[in-house]
């Protein structure tokens, strides 16, 4: 019997053969991974303890020990970009989280099954734009402009409401740039993220709200103790998943929304590294603070999973 079912579990030989086109897809994206992401690693790990020189290569390059991370300390941008990373990405990943479950739950109270496809399809657009294209529309959408015809949608609306009597450099002023950044962040990626919450609410059983209201619970009751806990494992796997790039705050959009004005709260660890690898060609100083940065990610990852698992019950491995 054992033998029997050992010989009906087994995938036949003609299963194999039509998986096989599935595995040659998988090939090229595992390739562009190796590629990008892996065969870099230990060049830019041997990089940061180097005085590198193209020239010269990895081999041919001194190796100077910890002199780079020391350099790296020194420097006055250092923390003050690290302090605006972990402001913004902590904004980024507050805001993003209750957004998105917030908009999950007010669409998924919607019957209308063609309004509610239409308000997803708007919400999501946003998400598939990069930021080279929505800096530029941000950009004019804030801007203070030098006439009342040229003045942004955003100042010229503040200004009719009688809210503001001079225009707002949202993008040229520290007071300013985080919320921005952060605001437009949230709204360019709530309709995407909440695609999770959705797949997860679907997955809540029925008789539970059913028996929540035979036990008189309102609608905002069955929320609060069905609904939320049902999807709790999932907002704790999305949290684990952000908090392990709490360090990347988000290069793409501020170093295209940034500006030498607001370097002071603008200036975050991906942009540093952008200025001394890129223009200043300092690459083993910046390869440091790669190195580190990854090493900070990983004992977040891990410290996220551990609170995941002792407060929400949720295991990874």
């Amino acid at each position: 019997m054992q033998k029997r079912s050992a010989q009906k579990i087994r995938p036949n030989k003609r299963f194999r053969r039509d998986t096989r086109m599935y595995h040659l897809m998988l090939l090229v994206p595992v390739l562009i991974l190796f590629v990008y992401n892996i065969l870099p690693i230990p060049a830019g790990i041997l990089m940061s303890f180097q005085n590198f020189q193209p020239g010269r290569g990895f081999l041919g390059s001194k190796f100077v020990g910890l002199k780079n991370f020391q350099r790296l300390i020194a420097l006055p941008d250092t923390m003050p970009a690290l302090v605006n990373t972990l402001i913004i990405a902590v904004w980024k990943i507050v805001g993003n989280l209750l957004t998105a479950v917030t908009f999950a739950l007010l669409l998924n109270e919607i019957q209308t099954k063609w309004y509610k496809r239409t308000v997803q399809t708007i919400t999501y657009l946003p998400y598939f734009l990069s930021w080279v294209i929505l800096a530029g529309i941000m950009i004019k959408f804030l801007s203070p402009g030098s006439t009342a015809s040229s003045m942004g949608f955003m100042n010229t609306l503040l200004m009719r409401l009688g809210l503001i009597r001079e225009p707002i450099y949202f993008l040229g002023t520290n007071e300013t740039f985080r919320a921005s950044v952060v605001v437009s962040d949230i709204w360019k990626n709530f309709g995407y993220n909440s695609i999770v919450y959705l797949a997860a609410l679907t997955g809540i059983d029925p008789t539970l709200y059913e028996a929540a209201a035979v036990d008189g619970a309102g609608r905002w009751k069955r929320t609060i103790h069905v609904t939320l806990p049902g999807i709790a494992p999932f907002i704790a796997l999305m949290t684990i998943l952000a908090i392990g790039n709490v360090l990347s705050a988000g290069f793409d959009q501020i170093f295209n929304l940034y500006s030498p004005a607001v370097y002071e709260t603008g200036d975050i660890i991906d942009t540093l590294v952008y200025r001394l690898g890129m223009e200043n060609s300092q690459y083993s100083l910046s390869a440091a603070v790669g190195l580190l940065k990854s090493i900070a990610s990983c004992i977040l990852v891990l410290l996220g999973y551990k609170i995941a698992d002792k407060y929400a019950g949720y295991r990874v491995w």
